[in-house]
């Protein structure tokens, strides 16, 4: 069964609204917004192919951005389970998931 996949400017356009959505969180309450972005850039990845539980793709091409995701997917979870957790992490954990947010949409534009 093929999937057809659908206009990717609708995606582009969903996932940059709800990143904006998401900005003054990100910049006036960082820790409450980043589980939010890392919900939002995992259901990206996902839509665009990565298997973000698979250990296979941990070590094959997809491993820089699987590794990525997971190690700031792991500081939103702490932030979720209301542990203590430093402002360098947190800001190091969106720094990520917004490159990878650029990437998926860089991949968008490309035939």
């Amino acid at each position: 069964m093929v999937m057809e996949t659908p206009d990717p400017g609708l995606d582009r356009h969903e996932w940059e609204s709800e990143l904006a959505s998401l900005d003054d969180g990100l910049r006036d309450s960082p820790a409450e917004a980043l589980p939010e972005l890392a919900d939002l850039v995992g259901r990206m990845l996902q839509e665009r192919g990565y298997d973000l539980d698979d250990p296979v793709a941990r070590e094959g091409e997809d491993r820089e951005v699987v590794a990525q995701f997971q190690a700031s997917r792991a500081v939103a979870d702490r932030v979720d389970r209301d542990e203590d957790v430093d402002p360098g992490d947190i800001a190091d954990a969106i720094n990520g998931l917004r490159e990878l947010f650029d990437s998926v949409i860089a991949e968008r534009e490309s035939p």
